[in-house]
């Protein structure tokens, strides 16, 4: 009967085509012919006819196709199927497809994807699913295969208002594979930034273990990776090569696995910037057991570090010359440790007033190198996060004095003043600034966003100042005039969600 109705139908679409242009002036002259009264109104009963399709998937009512996932059969239409997916509408439609003439159709799917076929299915008849971060993934693929866009749309909205839930519960880095190889490339980098942002929080799960060696080493060769020091990534990789051993031991011969795991000590451990470890860390190393089980790689590793330390500047030199990106052996990343970063808070935030300030002052080592010297610079850091008053003043000039009215702007501004740039330097002073803010989602507080600058300073300037360092908007939402409710910003953290938090990283650029 459906198939009838289905042909009859397709047979009225094809006789309205031959007689389009005819039925469209017809259609514009009745229109222009019904009258508009003032008591019409529109009428919408879509949510019963959204009913009445899903209950044809619900009653496996009039179906005309069944798909056979796993050895589960699931009553379908080929209408709602085609409507819903491009690559049903081809696989059904087509003459070349064989499915197209077969009214039952095996599906082949992951083992993560078949529990949750049924709710993909229902999807196409009701519009509903229900996602979390657990079968986001599996969704997200089920999508993807068959090209079910506004699906599609949904997971990656989803993934991206959920990038923490995923840290915190160790399914990240798989959402960070999957979207790099389907070539998702905003929720791709939003993956790759929380994790370059927050590595610590993320190499504590067991998912940390599932980075596939070419994705890892490349997030390796980052300079903008935040970390406490050199050292807590050199333990996190530890971490990394033990789960890849132990599972490697139950795929391979033992000549295979310490091949193999040799190779991955190289690869993974090659852009470890020992330099940028201090000569007690490097000490320290001889005593770990994976130093010693690859004894003749980390010494030579270990050597740069202690000719780094030492002055040997012929030896760095070559390093920088003859190895793959050598220089960014020398170069420090964004280390929260206390020697070169310090901590800014601003609590009861929504009660600072506009264009006030908040300073803070601390000291950070002038040098990276031991022979230089354990000497320290002082800065003050001042925060405008509510914008900046330039009051009315008079500038006085050759010809005589100029009026210069007041000036507001709206902006994020971090100024920082090297308060004594060392005497006995004649160069400017290089130095590496990471500005880390905090942001809060789902509850899990996080460094939601890092702006790098190198940057020198001398006698004559020794003040920089950073504008929008977010946006001025998102940090300061207006009041919601309708709802009479204040918004808040995803950048306050705190039991209370007022409180601004930024880690200043200030770091001597070799």
């Amino acid at each position: 009967m459906l198939r009838s109705t289905i042909r009859w139908m397709t047979g009225l679409s094809s006789n309205m085509e031959q007689n389009k242009s005819t039925s469209t002036v017809e259609s514009s002259a009745s229109t222009s012919e019904v009258p508009v009264t003032p008591d019409a109104i529109e009428v919408d009963n879509s949510q019963t006819i959204l009913l009445k399709i899903a209950t044809l998937y619900a009653e496996r009512l009039m179906n005309d196709i069944c798909l056979v996932v796993d050895g589960v059969e699931y009553p379908a239409h080929r209408l709602i199927l085609c409507a819903s997916s491009d690559v049903f509408q081809v696989m059904l439609m087509s003459p070349q497809w064989s499915e197209s003439q077969e009214s039952r159709v095996t599906l082949q799917e992951t083992p993560q994807c078949v529990p949750l076929f049924s709710e993909f299915l229902r999807y196409f008849y009701t519009g509903q699913i229900r996602i979390s971060y657990e079968v986001v993934l599996p969704i997200l693929s089920l999508a993807d295969k068959y090209n079910v866009r506004d699906l599609i749309s949904l997971c990656l909205e989803y993934m991206q208002n959920h990038i923490a839930v995923a840290a915190i519960h160790g399914t990240l880095v798989s959402w960070l594979e999957y979207t790099s190889n389907c070539g998702h490339q905003d929720i791709t980098q939003t993956c790759q930034n929380f994790i370059k942002w927050n590595i610590e929080l993320v190499a504590r799960t067991a998912d940390f273990g599932n980075f596939e060696l070419d994705v890892l080493v490349t997030l390796l060769h980052q300079s903008d990776l935040v970390i406490k020091d050199e050292m807590t990534l050199y333990r996190c990789l530890e971490d990394w090569l033990n789960h890849q051993a132990n599972r490697l031991k139950t795929q391979l011969t033992l000549t295979e696995f310490e091949s193999t795991l040799k190779q991955l000590v190289v690869a993974v451990m090659t852009p470890v910037r020992f330099p940028m470890m201090s000569p007690r860390q490097l000490a320290e190393l001889l005593l770990s057991p994976l130093t010693k089980k690859y004894k003749e790689f980390f010494v030579e590793r270990m050597a740069i570090g202690m000719a780094f330390h030492s002055g040997h500047h012929e030896r760095v030199r070559e390093v920088m010359r003859t190895e793959d990106d050598g220089a960014l052996l020398f170069e420090p990343r964004l280390y929260i440790v206390d020697t070169c970063s310090s901590l800014l808070t601003i609590e009861n935030f929504h009660s600072l007033p506009s264009y006030h300030t908040r300073t803070l002052v601390f000291s950070s080592h002038s040098f990276l190198a031991e022979y230089a010297g354990d000497r320290a610079c002082e800065w003050v850091v001042d925060i405008y996060p509510k914008g900046v008053w330039f009051k009315k003043f008079f500038l006085i000039v050759w010809h005589g004095t100029v009026e210069m009215p007041e000036h507001v702007i709206r902006s994020v501004r971090l100024s920082l003043t090297c308060k004594e740039p060392p005497i006995d330097r004649h160069e400017d002073m290089r130095v590496k600034i990471g500005v880390l803010i905090y942001g809060l989602q789902d509850g899990v507080e996080h460094i939601a966003r890092a702006t790098e600058i190198i940057h020198r300073f001398n006698k004559k300037d020794r003040v920089l100042n950073l504008d929008d360092l977010l946006p001025f908007e998102e940090l300061n939402p207006q009041q919601e005039v309708v709802h009479n409710v204040n918004p808040i910003s995803p950048f306050l953290v705190g039991a209370n969600k007022d409180m601004l938090k930024l880690h200043i990283v200030i770091s001597p650029a070799n």
